[in-house]
Formats: C-alpha cells, sequence, structure tokens
C-alpha cells in the first residue's frame, strides 16, 4: 500500500493528484523551486521540499534532486504527473532501483515509446495504421510534410513544411527546440494529412495483463500543434470508434503497457487514421473522459491501485458512458501576437459557476483543475496554463454553451489569456456543426476577434472612470457628500486618460448638481451615444456620422432613430451600472494600481490610466524592437547592415519552453544587434533597430 506520495511536478496537476490522495487517505509531498515556493500546490501538500533554483534544468528535471526529496521527506511512491519526468524512462528505472513504487508504466515501455520512430516500427508489426515517414529530408520529394521530434511531445519541435525551399531551415529550428524542450535533437518527418483531425484513446493496463480502452476523445482544435480545446466521447461513427479502441489495446498490449496511456492517431476526412505516438503517461484532457463515465472514474485513483498490483475493476474495463464533457486550457498568452506567452501577476482569477475542483460531478455543471488563485505569478519558467475549465451536460451543445458562458463571464485580471479565443470558438457554428480539424484557427481568423466590440469600449472607460471617482469619494476625508467632481463652476467636464487595447482613449464627462451624468464623451470619439439623460449632444463615429454606424451591429436606438442616450443608475468603487438607451448594463471594476479591469455583459477590458503630468522617459531610437518576455536569443538570422523587407526573420527568442520569432516591422536596414546570440533578454530589452527604409543610408 502506498502510504506516502511525492509528486515530482507542479502547479494543477499536483494538485490533481492531492486531491485524489486525501480522498484515499494518502499522505503528500511536493517538490518546488524557488519561484513556486508560494505556489498553492506547495501549501495544499502535507510535505514540501526545497529544489534550489528556478529553471526547470536546475530543479524540476534533476532526477537527483527529485529522489533525495523523496527520501528526506519518507515518500514510498512517486507520481510524475505529466511533462518535465513524466516520459523519462532513466528516472523511471531510478524511482524503481530506489525501492520506491513507480506510478506509471514501466521503464522499457517508457523508452520504447519515448523513441517515435522505433514505436512506429514496433506498432507497425501489431498492424497499427501508420503514416509515411522519413529520416532523410532529401528522400523526400511529395509535399506538404510535417517535421516532429523523435523524443516528446506537446506540439514541440513540430513544423509544417508545404515546399522543398523550407525544409532545411525547418528540420534545423526543430531541432533546436526538441532539444531544449527534451535534451533530445533528433527529428523526423512524415506526410502531412490536410483537414485531419487529432483523435486519441484513453487505455488503462494492469500488471495482470489486461489493457482496456476508456473511449476516444477529440483534440483537433490546436494553437502550434498544442491542444486547447478537447472533449469526450469523440464525435464519430460507431464503427470507427470501435476500430481505433482496437489499434489502441493492440499497441498497448504489443508493448505490455501498465497504468494509464494514451495512443493519439490523426483521422484522415477519408475515415482513415494513423498512429501518432503514444503518451505513456496520464494526459493533460483525462477530465474529460473521467466526466462522461456513468461510474465516475477517478484516472488518479486507477494509477495508484494499478501501481500496487490490483487488477483494473471491472467497471473500468469496458466503462458506461453519459453525456458530453468539453475542456479547454486557459492559458497565459496573446492570440493576436501569433500566441505570444504572457508573464506577471494574476490579480483576480474567478470563474463562475464552478460546481467542482479536481472532481467529478454528479450532475451538469463545471469542473476547475487549476494551479492559480488571485495573485498567483505567472513564471517566465513554465507553461503558460492558468488553468482546464471543464464542462458536462447531457448534450454537446448544452456543454459548449455552459462552457463559454463561465468564460465570457470570469475575470482574469492582469495578463493577457486566451479566453475571448476560446469563447469564439465553443459558440462558432463550425465547433457546433462538428466542422472541425487541426487547421481550424487557421481557416477561421474571425475567432481572434476580442469579445468586446470596439465600438462597446467607450462605455467600459466611462464605467472606468466613474469607478474611480466613486473611490475618490469614498476615500474623501472631508465633503465626502457632495457629488464627484462638484465645483462652484460645473461646466468643465472630468478628464482620465486611458491606454487601451489598441491606443490611447480619453473619456470627459460631467456630473450635474445631483450626481446625474449631465454629458460625456470620448476621444477618439464613441461610437455609441454621447449624451446622458438630461443633456449632451451624442458623440459622433470617427467619419462625423452621429449614428454609430460602423459596419458592425449598432447599440440599440429609440424609437425616433435617434442614438440612445446614457444616464448614470449607480456608481460604486467596484461596480457601475449605466442606463444605455433604455438597457441597463453592469460593470465590474477592479483597479489595482494605475491598472483598471472592467468587465461588461459585452467583454472584458484592461485600461491603464495615464498620469495627467507624465514624467519625462527616455526616447527609443526608431525601428527598436522590443523583447517581449523575458528569454534567451538563439539566433541571428540577420547581420548589421544588411537590408531586410517587412516581415522577414531577424532573430529567435526562446520563453516559456517555445521559440518564438522576431520579424523585421518594415522595409530597411538593420542598423543594431546588441543582444548576441546566446544573450539572456528581460521583457522590453531592445534587440535589434531597424531603419525604415527611407531613412536607410544609401
Amino acid at each position: 500500500m502506498i502510504n506516502r506520495l511525492l509528486v515530482a511536478n507542479r502547479g494543477e496537476i499536483a494538485r490533481r493528484i492531492f486531491a485524489t490522495c486525501r480522498a484515499l487517505g494518502v499522505e503528500t509531498v511536493a517538490v518546488h523551486s524557488d519561484a513556486d515556493a508560494d505556489a498553492p500546490f506547495v501549501a495544499e501538500a502535507d510535505h514540501a521540499v526545497r529544489l534550489p533554483g528556478n529553471t526547470p534544468a536546475e530543479t524540476y528535471l534533476r532526477i537527483d534532486l527529485v529522489l533525495d526529496a523523496a527520501r528526506r521527506s519518507g515518500a514510498d511512491a512517486v507520481h510524475p504527473g505529466y511533462g518535465f519526468l513524466a516520459e523519462n524512462a532513466e528516472f523511471a528505472a531510478a524511482v524503481t532501483d530506489a525501492g520506491l513504487t513507480w506510478i506509471g508504466p514501466p521503464a522499457k515501455v517508457i523508452a520504447a515509446m519515448g523513441d517515435k520512430m522505433a514505436a512506429k516500427a514496433l506498432l507497425a508489426e501489431a498492424a497499427v495504421p501508420m503514416l509515411p515517414t522519413w529520416t532523410d529530408a532529401d528522400e523526400i520529394s511529395d509535399f506538404p510534410v510535417l517535421v516532429k521530434a523523435s523524443a516528446g511531445g506537446g506540439g514541440r519541435g513540430m513544423r509544417v513544411v508545404r515546399d522543398a525551399a523550407g525544409l532545411a531551415e525547418a528540420v534545423a529550428s526543430a531541432r533546436r527546440e526538441a532539444a531544449g524542450a527534451f535534451g533530445d535533437g533528433r527529428v523526423f518527418i512524415e506526410r502531412y494529412v490536410e483537414r485531419g483531425r487529432h483523435v486519441e484513446v484513453q487505455i488503462f493496463g494492469d500488471i495482470h495483463g489486461t489493457v482496456a480502452a476508456l473511449g476516444v476523445r477529440e483534440c483537433s482544435i490546436q494553437r502550434r500543434h498544442q491542444k486547447i480545446i478537447e472533449e469526450a466521447p469523440g464525435v464519430i461513427p460507431f464503427e470507427l470508434r470501435q476500430r481505433l479502441h482496437e489499434s489502441a489495446v493492440a499497441a498497448g498490449q504489443a508493448v505490455g503497457y501498465v497504468g494509464a496511456g494514451t495512443v493519439e492517431f490523426l483521422l484522415a476526412p477519408s475515415g482513415e487514421f494513423f498512429f501518432l505516438e503514444m503518451n505513456t503517461r496520464l494526459q493533460v484532457e483525462h477530465p474529460v473522459t473521467e466526466l462522461v463515465t456513468v461510474a465516475g472514474l477517478d484516472l488518479v485513483r486507477l494509477q495508484l491501485l494499478v501501481a500496487e498490483g490490483a487488477a483494473l475493476p471491472e467497471h473500468a474495463k469496458h466503462p458506461a458512458t453519459r453525456g458530453h464533457a468539453i475542456e479547454v486550457r486557459l492559458c497565459a498568452e496573446d492570440p493576436a501576437q501569433g500566441f505570444r506567452p504572457a508573464t506577471g501577476v494574476l490579480h483576480r482569477f474567478a470563474i463562475p459557476g464552478v460546481d467542482r475542483e479536481f472532481g467529478n460531478l454528479q450532475r451538469t455543471g463545471l469542473r476547475l483543475d487549476s494551479g492559480m488563485t488571485d495573485g498567483s505569478v505567472v513564471s517566465v519558467h513554465y507553461d503558460s496554463m492558468l488553468a482546464k475549465v471543464i464542462a458536462w451536460a447531457p448534450t454537446r451543445a448544452e456543454a459548449a454553451r455552459a462552457l463559454a458562458g463561465a468564460l465570457a463571464r470570469a475575470e482574469l485580471h492582469g495578463l493577457a489569456t486566451n479566453r475571448d479565443l476560446l469563447v469564439r470558438v465553443l459558440r462558432s457554428p463550425e465547433f457546433a456543426a462538428v466542422e472541425i480539424d487541426t487547421g481550424f484557427l487557421d481557416r477561421h481568423p474571425e475567432v481572434y476577434a476580442p469579445l468586446l466590440p470596439a465600438d462597446q469600449l467607450p462605455l467600459a472607460a466611462l464605467a472606468a472612470s466613474l469607478a474611480s471617482a466613486a473611490a475618490r469619494r469614498a476615500d474623501a476625508r472631508v465633503l465626502a457628500g457632495l457629488p464627484s467632481g462638484w465645483r462652484n463652476v460645473p461646466a468643465f467636464p472630468q478628464v482620465t486618460r486611458y491606454t487601451g487595447p489598441d491606443s490611447d482613449i480619453e473619456v470627459r464627462y460631467r456630473l450635474d448638481r445631483t450626481g446625474r451624468l449631465a454629458e460625456w464623451s470620448t476621444t477618439p470619439p464613441a461610437r455609441v451615444s454621447g449624451s446622458a439623460t438630461g443633456g449632451g449632444a451624442p458623440a459622433t463615429t470617427d467619419d462625423g456620422d452621429a449614428s454609430g454606424h460602423t459596419g458592425q451591429p449598432a447599440p440599440a436606438t429609440d424609437q425616433g432613430g435617434e442614438p440612445p442616450t446614457v444616464a448614470l443608475v449607480s456608481a460604486a468603487p467596484d461596480r457601475v451600472v449605466l442606463d444605455v438607451g433604455g438597457v441597463r448594463r453592469a460593470f465590474r471594476v477592479h483597479r489595482v494600481g494605475s491598472d483598471v479591469f472592467v468587465d461588461g455583459p459585452d467583454g472584458a477590458a484592461s485600461l491603464a490610466e495615464l498620469p495627467r503630468f507624465p514624467l519625462p522617459t527616455a526616447e527609443l531610437a526608431a525601428g527598436s524592437l522590443l523583447a517581449p518576455l523575458p528569454g534567451a536569443v538563439t539566433r541571428l538570422h540577420v547581420e548589421v547592415g544588411q537590408r531586410v523587407a517587412a516581415g522577414d526573420l531577424m532573430l529567435t527568442v526562446e520563453a516559456m519552453k517555445l521559440e518564438h520569432p522576431v520579424l523585421a516591422p518594415t522595409d530597411g536596414v538593420v542598423a543594431e544587434l546588441p543582444v548576441p546570440a546566446g544573450g539572456q533578454v528581460d521583457t522590453g530589452a531592445v534587440l535589434a533597430v531597424v531603419n525604415p527604409a527611407e531613412e536607410a543610408p544609401r
């Protein structure tokens, strides 16, 4: 029996495993880097051991330190979670050799499946369908192809190549990223299937020879070849599902699989499917499988039971399913900027309507698996995922609607996230019709648009201004009963300036002697009504049209066809209610220093209030390219003095486990490259300076 379990991982998956351990009465041990010392998973563990340092290479990837932590804490078992050492055969063997129980398949199975080329050869003998594969780029004549890392997964080291000209650079880049992520730079190339779907089968094996299929998951909505939306059961015909089950079980039996594993397949539009890889660990998306099983399977519990030598229970060998579950990976990243990761403080993290954390649902509802709370710090050292939000409902449509609604109402303050993109995908007609594949995001640029329409930003800015004024009155030590901004000459408006999502915005408003909103306007001009009940003229659009018509749905108008008026219903430091054309709209406002976060019925806005009298700052050279986040310059692709065209690759920065290309912003000449290859940079550091073409010396 396992009595004390060390989890060799961090964040959300550590908390998920701890939840099951508490239910079983198993004591828990966390290991943590210095950056994670105050993280929720550390606080929840019964025991915690520090791994000195911050980077994965210094901490979570150190087999010697993790084993020493197990020894010092008295742990008798180790669970690797996913990522880091989870699929490291050397680690699995070292745990076993130390006399500890390993929660996972045997080291020889991990080694066999960890080398994707060897795995393909082995499973092809078991009649598992395979794609054409090459290791020599010179042998390839037909495109497109996909370059993949031989070790590891998660989309790292993966590149789509559509012609011979781009193959050499794609292979070189994939090798660098794979070496950095997995310590193994080997890659291979396989045929790329257009409009393919990514489906996978959850398998489970025990030491008594049983290998069972627990259902098919759909994982086709991906960015950078990494899953962001997963669901179960996969919406595919029954006969195809059965064939997928049979192939997955055959794969597991071929290697003598024990524990939780996943066999991933590429499903072609023709109905053919091909083996992609076997993940010898618990998957990120395992909750959707748990939620659709009638028995409410806990896959972590099954992992522990199998590791203790128990047989897989009968109800887990052929689990009956119910309803539909959909999971999204909520990440700190900016989809509009190529999914650039975001770092910093998560000032508020609130998902409404959550029924359960880290566990099964007994009815329609939401489950949250997260390693974050208010005030958590998203570090440059680790993955950008903030949470997994999972909805279960009797039907797929109900699950998608509930999940989209909860995400849209969530308060996510302090960092850019992919929340709006996830909501738009879940609400899209193509997703509803299961018209999905791994290229979904490339074909649907409309899902990158923010939920908050541009013509609604002025209302959010007005709400921010009114809330700030209410906060000042609440803190006033004298004459606190006077309306905000009241003065003997009330004709002059109050003015607040903000930096918005795309540009600065100035809000001007005036309250009358009773505290009513007398008038308001914004610069740039508002595309909604700029008047308040009782006074003021409607603001105009950018082209001077007071109707508010912008090519997007305009706000409702009154019976006379005029733009709706805006009245102030109430204003508190954290909540403002406006009457817009006879419809009340409530805005939740959260201020942190000069940053103001506004959550309204149409979407969220992040604003930064500008100082009335800004201090002078050093001026950057024109054409400066700044580091978007801390990282390391891995490669320079240009030289000083070289002419470049807009969009040319200039250098590559590695941060948060991924390579991020830095492109030339305009045609011109490279004037400066202040950071050499291998150099470390902080956010805002100058990476390069490009003199625009018209300024370039001849």
